[in-house]
């Protein structure tokens, strides 16, 4: 069920500009797990890093603007 839940974020992140834009900006993993917490995602940093590795992708960001490419389409 958690893996559902990572995935569910990771592809509303692919659709979603806004919402991919304000999780690029949050720097940390506790308070990039937090805000998609209080957005009604249920995950640990711990899960989400689990999926990124298995799907060959890393938490880091990088540009200016900051982004990710952990987002699915």
């Amino acid at each position: 069920m958690t893996r559902a839940e990572v995935e569910r974020f990771l592809i509303a992140g692919g659709e979603d500009k806004v919402f991919r834009t304000k999780y690029n900006l949050i720097e940390g993993m506790d308070d990039f797990v937090g805000a998609a917490t209080a957005d009604g995602y249920d995950f640990t940093a711990d899960e989400l890093l689990a999926v990124l590795k298995e799907a060959g992708d890393v938490f880091e960001s990088s540009g200016n603007p900051r982004s990710r490419t952990i987002w699915w389409t």
